[in-house]
């Protein structure tokens, strides 16, 4: 259901100088687009895309600092007046592209064990990045339109919930002015020009673990003369899928994916040890610590039963959850109502999967919002497959021009409620 707005469709919060650079840099976008598309990089390993963001950044006459090793920051000032900040996450998935755009990714990049893989921006990070630049290109290039400053944050390693806390260790907030407020949005699977907000949470808390399963190694034809890591790791794995559906409540929400096995080398062997890894997704920190006491039970609980050697368990990767500022929000929603249309704008769902993007202004006391804008034309909705979904080889928008167009716009909607001019302040929609 649309969320409310204040105003008519389409009154334009932006006014006619903000919309026209925006169309006038249409094609540069998509090229840019296109561009960092072909480059993606794993998390924390985005030294191409940092540099290019830097280039074009000193292009526009910023002089951009790094923080966090690949993190990439710019401060626009135009005068006295608010500081607010906008996020864009730049790293891409270990995944072979399938899509079969003209201008699919064939890069290739190492994961931390070592192994070769494909990489793409198979989480729309291209369209971030873009939009990021974008937003800057339009502020630098109007700012008779506002006064005040603008934190341009590009982040690495949103996958694996390190670039926030990189930057933030890096000395981030120390070094640069302490904004107002805090944005962030990411492209989706829906119809272009529509963006979905969620007041409140808005993503899940994510911790991922890592198990080794220690056995002993033996003939396959004796074994009586082994511990099966394998046999020992699939009744774990069976038994934390009872941790959901019989520890937690239904009226609570938790998630456990086993994503990975390995074990052994050859059929007849049996090896020493085997590895899994399991994400979990909670959004109360009650449940997050009762499931992963349960994990960690049953997983030192199966070893016991099997006269196996304790596992080890380590921890991966950890998100916290995504809030955002309710009043912020309700704020925002008013001002994409205003320039898109309240039918366009839609109150979202509290998602599954997780962001780190909290964390900086979580660290700091400071509010933030955070949404989602669609990528697929109207026409992808009345097939009989849905479109792709994000972490999917195929994931890529269909109309390019459009969801930049509504990103940049978006954007400039939320950090111009804070910096604009009296007619595109914050509750003053032209």
């Amino acid at each position: 259901m649309p969320a409310h707005a204040a105003g008519p469709l389409e009154t334009n919060v932006l006014d006619n100088a903000i919309l026209g650079s925006i169309r006038a840099a249409a094609n540069d976008m998509e090229a840019a687009y296109r561009a960092f598309h072909q480059m993606p990089e794993l998390s924390m390993q985005e030294t191409r895309t940092s540099a290019a963001i830097v280039q074009r950044l000193e292009g526009m006459g910023l002089s951009p600092q790094r923080f966090g090793g690949t993190g990439v920051v710019a401060v626009i000032e135009n005068g006295t007046g608010p500081v607010v900040a906008y996020r864009a996450d730049i790293d891409a998935l270990p995944i072979k592209e399938a899509t079969g755009l003209d201008y699919a990714s064939s890069a290739r990049g190492i994961l931390p064990d070592g192994s070769e893989t494909h990489v793409m921006h198979g989480c729309g990070h291209d369209m971030h990045i873009t939009v990021g630049l974008y937003l800057a290109h339009v502020l630098v290039h109007n700012r008779a339109s506002w006064a005040g400053t603008v934190i341009m944050i590009f982040q690495p390693g949103e996958e694996t919930g390190q670039g926030a806390q990189a930057m933030l260790e890096d000395g981030l907030w120390a070094t640069v002015t302490r904004p107002e407020a805090i944005y962030a949005q990411h492209d989706w699977p829906g119809p272009v020009g529509h963006l979905f907000i969620k007041p409140g949470t808005a993503m899940a808390m994510s911790d991922s673990l890592k198990v080794t399963v220690h056995g002993r190694q033996a003939h396959g034809a004796q074994p009586e003369d082994g511990i099966d890591p394998i046999v020992l790791g699939a009744y774990m794995i069976v038994r934390l899928q009872s941790v959901v559906s019989r520890e937690i409540a239904g009226t609570d929400m938790a998630v456990i994916t086993i994503g990975t096995f390995h074990g052994g080398l050859k059929e007849n062997i049996i090896p020493d040890r085997a590895e899994f890894k399991v994400n979990i997704r909670s959004f109360d920190e009650g449940v997050r610590e009762k499931v992963l006491a349960a994990v960690r039970r049953i997983i030192l609980a199966e070893a016991v039963a099997s006269g196996a050697p304790e596992p080890d368990i380590e921890s991966m990767y950890s998100f916290p959850r995504c809030h955002n500022d309710p009043q912020l929000a309700e704020n925002l929603i008013a001002r994409l109502g205003s320039e898109f249309g309240p039918d366009k704008v839609h109150l979202d769902k509290a998602h599954t999967g997780s962001e780190d993007f909290g964390r900086f202004g979580d660290q700091i006391g400071v509010p933030y919002v955070y949404w989602h804008f669609g990528v697929y034309s109207p026409g992808k909705f009345t097939q009989a497959d849905q479109p792709a979904g994000i972490h999917s080889p195929f994931f890529a928008s269909d109309d390019v021009p459009a969801t930049l167009h509504t990103g940049v716009r978006a954007a400039l909607t939320a950090v111009l409620g804070h910096v604009g001019k009296p007619s595109q302040a914050m509750g003053k929609p032209s």
